[in-house]
């Protein structure tokens, strides 16, 4: 029986000579992209291949086809979409960037019809299917890059039994979880049912992408404190769950986040393309995954890529975490040391990527640590058990509770803006998701003087829902009273200001949002947009907009980008 495509093509990892791409097939066979071929791997009877493509030329557009042991497989006959192609990066173009977070799947039946309000569940226009749309229609050119910020999947919602029945009825081979993912079967499920629907599908064959994940790819809350991982820990299931979501995140996202060369100093794609079955080979590497060992992290999730002369610096906020009480971290040392090499000068823009915000709303940001103080026992056993609730209860767990860890950033990210680690950039940006609602925060000041202006942009979420309570206690975060409740608690328990100053300059904007820069030499132009529908076609309309300028100087400069990791 001839090897058929369950999922794929999807475009990753792409520079200016070398590009990769994604498959999952049916049964063992040879891929071949654009004269390149690999064997696919098994793991756990499932069929994964990435090809790489090498020898391209740069600025270049290159339409592909895929073909299992010669036999043609995409696109398919009747595709009407246009054929997917590799676009390569090419010194001194504008460099043109999508991101978001939070994207909830439903069944691919017009879901977008749906606005808030108009059923339970309903999560509105699909703000990467309308980004589909425009693509396919020409009313905008090809992103260099689809850069998704946790989230893609929502493997921890339960769903009813009548939409796994709609689901199942649509989707490759495999049975649908009964619940919430609980082993690397469900898992593989739920990541071809999300990436499948049609203009997404296109959307992943034609756009290079980058990924990290959030929570849901697990379990809401997904290591928010030392107490919480200590209960899940009594959940006869979480052993099997925890190891089941590594492995597809490893297969399904991070195995093409990296660059080829990362990829083989990282070693578990060679082995596992020397494997007859890589599914023990690659267990053993989960279970390192989300092993502590003194509170140092065992695997590193966080990487970096060269987009021409922009370096982006991904930031693993989830796995990463160290969570013993008194040395609570976001990274681990060894990854922060990993990380802090990626944080220089030395390019046009510095971009980081972190799923959750490094700056929050300023009295959210306080709330958390305060609340971290209490819950650490600042106010004794009694308030740290009261604590711990709340920090469930109100999802206190961004950088703010990570009062170390927020403080080494923002000495990072103040030394490379003041030219102390390289020649400052234009700007340097931290792009988020998570929280369900868009904005922009500018840094007012940080310790040192800034040659370059540093700002956050949330955008978040692609498809969710937001209930209207959420969205009024947003609003009120955003007051003066709130701001001056939370330094006053943040008081309380001794916590210092957090050294830099920010605000909200843009924002809360609420409902399906994606973010889009475009940055040249000297400055990035950044457009919020809000997927809606007209008589059920969705579209993306423009909610906001703003240059942010970065340094003059930065156009006479000529210094060189170290290599991707």
């Amino acid at each position: 029986m001839n090897a058929s495509l369950i999922l794929g093509p999807i475009l990753r990892y792409v520079d200016e000579m070398t590009a990769t791409v994604w498959v999952e097939t049916s049964a063992p066979s040879e891929v071949a992209v654009l004269g390149r071929t690999s064997r696919t791997f098994s793991v756990g009877g499932h069929h994964y291949a990435l090809v790489i493509i090498d020898r391209l030329s740069a600025g270049s557009e290159t339409e592909y086809s895929v073909t299992l042991d010669g036999m043609t497989v995409w696109p398919e006959p009747d595709e009407r979409r246009a054929t997917p192609r590799i676009r390569t990066m090419e010194a001194g173009r504008e460099l043109d960037i999508v991101f978001g977070s939070c994207r909830v799947d439903r069944p691919n039946v017009e879901p977008w019809t749906l606005e808030h309000g108009e059923a339970p569940d309903a999560v509105g226009v699909d703000a990467l299917i309308a980004l589909s749309r425009a693509l396919q229609a020409g009313e905008r050119p090809l992103p260099d890059l689809l850069l998704l910020l946790g989230d893609q999947i929502y493997a921890d919602k339960r769903l009813s039994p009548e939409v796994r029945e709609q689901m199942a009825r649509k989707q490759p081979p495999g049975t649908p979880p009964k619940g919430a993912a609980r082993n690397f079967d469900d898992y593989a499920w739920v990541y071809q049912h999300s990436w499948s629907q049609p203009d997404i599908r296109w959307l992943l064959s034609t756009v290079p992408s980058a990924m990290i994940f959030d929570d849901h790819e697990v379990r809401n809350h997904w290591n928010i404190s030392a107490q919480w991982r200590h209960e899940v820990m009594q959940d006869p299931g979480w052993p099997e769950q925890i190891m089941g979501a590594y492995l597809a995140y490893w297969l399904y996202q991070h195995m093409g986040n990296l660059s080829p060369t990362a990829l083989v100093e990282e070693g578990l794609w060679p082995a596992l393309m020397h494997s007859d079955d890589g599914e023990r080979r690659l267990r053993e590497y989960a279970a390192h995954a989300d092993d502590e060992v003194n509170g140092r992290k065992q695997s590193r999730w966080s990487y970096c890529r060269n987009l021409g002369r922009t370096r982006l610096v991904m930031l693993d906020t989830r796995s990463g975490r160290v969570l013993e009480t008194g040395r609570r971290n976001m990274l681990s040392e060894d990854e922060w040391d990993m990380v802090e090499g990626w944080l220089q000068g030395d390019c046009d823009h510095l971009l980081i990527g972190s799923s959750l915000p490094f700056l929050l709303e300023p009295s959210v940001h306080d709330v958390e640590a305060w609340n971290e103080a209490i819950a650490e026992g600042i106010w004794g056993t009694k308030f740290a058990r009261r604590g711990e609730k709340l920090r469930l209860v109100g999802n206190l767990e961004h950088w703010g509770a990570f009062r170390t860890s927020f403080r080494r950033l923002a000495k990072a990210i103040g030394e490379v803006a003041a030219g102390q680690r390289g020649a400052a950039p234009a700007t340097v940006l931290v792009l988020s998701g998570d929280v369900h609602h868009s904005y922009v925060a500018h840094v007012d000041r940080l310790d040192q003087p800034a040659q370059a202006p540093v700002a956050q942009i949330v955008s978040s979420p692609l498809r969710s829902h937001y209930p209207g309570k959420l969205r009024r206690a947003i609003i009120i975060a955003n007051s003066w009273i709130a701001r001056l409740i939370g330094r006053l608690l943040a008081n309380t328990a001794r916590v210092p200001e957090a050294g830099i100053k920010w605000s909200l300059t843009t924002g809360p904007l609420f409902g399906n949002h994606l973010a889009s820069l475009r940055l040249d030499t000297g400055s990035g132009k950044l457009r919020i947009e809000r997927a809606e529908h007209s008589n059920g076609t969705p579209f993306l309309r423009l909610v906001h907009q703003e240059t942010i300028a970065g340094n003059d100087a930065r156009k006479k400069r000529q210094s060189s980008v170290p290599p991707s990791q």
